[in-house]
């Protein structure tokens, strides 16, 4: 078996998988995280694709059959066509469950204690110790639109702060099943919402929320999802936190409800533009945390040896035959 790999290594994995193996490991060097032709003559023969990106020319690999990718979002596979090729996705799923949903709880005590203004308070020199800095969110409610392992693992750790925690899913929350997860992380067995909403229940399930964090992947079914009447059914206390994709929130509603009142303020760390231009209002808003894309990538310390994890046990899995952790189905793969 012909293993193409373009991703950073990690030594100690790939020693593993290659002793006692006789399979052909062939690393690009440098890797890249972008879209690219490879040489059709590297391709031909390759059985098994580990990337971010797939090659532009992945119609130069007649006898691939699974790949491997290194992101949780997996959009950049969809005008792939894979399912009528036969051929296999996993994605990265797991990797950024911890860091992202700590992103998430250290927004929501930072809106609800307004730590920015605390920040440019301390700035101009100014003593202020207001109520509004000294909020609490114990005992406020959090809904999770979306449930997979970032909406599971927030879910846990906002138990442990006693939060009430709603969740928003298609068709209701499920075990997990074979999904590569973190030990001691996340929600497994899927037991942790107070309350779960499915398709038709938006405006309930956003009617008496604190925080509304989006935890669902952009796809042409999610795109725009979340517009004018999604941010008026919140109420004007609630916070929106949006660690997934910014498109999937309508930027134009977005900006009339941070600047008019109809939410409290948000967090955001997925972007309409990348960089975001230094002209754009959502720099300047007062109400609202503006991040860089930080909250989970391939920078964090343990993003590398979590996705080789993946990879080598699916390795395994593929050997042997049996189901692939994270495996993608055809519906996903097509964008539904």
């Amino acid at each position: 078996m012909k293993v193409l790999i373009d991703v950073p290594a990690e030594p100690a994995a790939l020693n593993r998988l290659r002793e006692g193996s006789t399979h052909v490991f062939d690393l690009v060097v440098p890797p890249a995280e972008v879209e690219r032709e490879l040489p059709a003559e590297r391709l031909r023969d390759v059985d098994v694709l580990f990337c971010t990106y797939p090659p532009a020319n992945l119609v130069d690999m007649p006898a691939l059959r699974w790949i491997q990718i290194a992101s949780t979002g997996y959009s950049q596979l969809f005008r792939h066509a894979l399912p009528s090729r036969r051929i296999r996705a996993t994605n990265g799923r797991g990797c950024f469950d911890a860091p992202i949903a700590e992103w998430n709880v250290a927004m929501m005590i930072n809106l609800a204690r307004d730590f920015r203004q605390m920040i440019r308070n301390q700035e101009a020199r100014v003593w202020d110790r207001g109520a509004a800095f000294q909020r609490e969110i114990r005992g406020l409610t959090v809904g999770i639109w979306g449930y997979g392992g970032i909406g599971r693992e927030t879910a846990r750790l906002a138990r442990h702060l006693g939060l009430r925690v709603h969740v928003l899913t298609r068709d209701g929350v499920r075990p997990t099943g074979q999904v590569y997860q973190v030990p001691g992380t996340g929600d497994p067995e899927g037991v942790l919402p107070h309350r779960v909403f499915r398709s038709g229940e938006e405006k309930a399930f956003l009617s008496d929320l604190d925080f509304l964090i989006v935890a669902t992947p952009l796809t042409p079914a999610t795109e725009g999802l979340i517009g004018e009447p999604e941010l008026r059914a919140l109420p004007p206390r609630a916070f929106v936190l949006n660690p997934a994709r910014g498109p999937i929130i309508r930027e134009e509603p977005l900006l009339r409800a941070l600047r008019e009142g109809w939410i409290a303020g948000a967090a955001l760390d997925t972007h309409y533009r990348y960089p975001m231009p230094p002209e754009h209002p959502l720099w300047g808003l007062p109400n609202v945390i503006f991040t860089p894309h930080i909250s989970g990538s391939s920078l964090s310390p343990n993003f590398r040896s979590r996705l080789w994890d993946i990879f080598a046990l699916n390795v395994g899995r593929f050997e042997r035959g049996e189901p692939l952790l994270n495996e993608l189905t055809a519906a996903q793969l097509a964008g539904a």
